[in-house]
């Protein structure tokens, strides 16, 4: 199996709801995207995905939330921000611009805290 990752980062901001119903505070993070693409057999180029065209779906599917608000977000209306959830929309947002070959998106929230989707 092959892998090629792609990686970027978003500054957005975000409020949880808790087990308690409490609203934490809005706060933001640095968020760091790693899209993982995998192949068993290398194209006839000899590329799992061209990294160019990984790194441009991967910034168009981020543009839209880089300085936002997640949960303000109509993905994120009725369910939580959570870097899980975020990881999942990022993953269907990137299978919907057409990259074929993504199995894993991964979300660091903060250093440390890390959620993975993956197919």
């Amino acid at each position: 199996m092959y892998t090629v990752i792609v990686e970027s980062t978003f500054s957005a901001t975000h409020r949880l709801r808790l087990d308690d119903n409490v609203i934490e505070p809005l706060h933001g993070h640095d968020w760091r995207v790693r899209a993982h693409c995998d192949r068993p057999e290398l194209n006839s180029l000899g590329m799992v995905v061209d990294f160019d065209q990984a790194r441009a779906a991967l910034e168009a599917v981020l543009q839209p939330l880089r300085h936002s608000n997640l949960s303000d977000h109509e993905s994120f209306r009725d369910t939580n921000a959570t870097a899980e959830t975020v990881a999942r929309y990022i993953y269907d947002q990137l299978t919907a611009v057409g990259l074929e070959c993504l199995r894993r998106v991964e979300i660091t929230e903060a250093p440390g805290c890390v959620a993975i989707y993956e197919r």
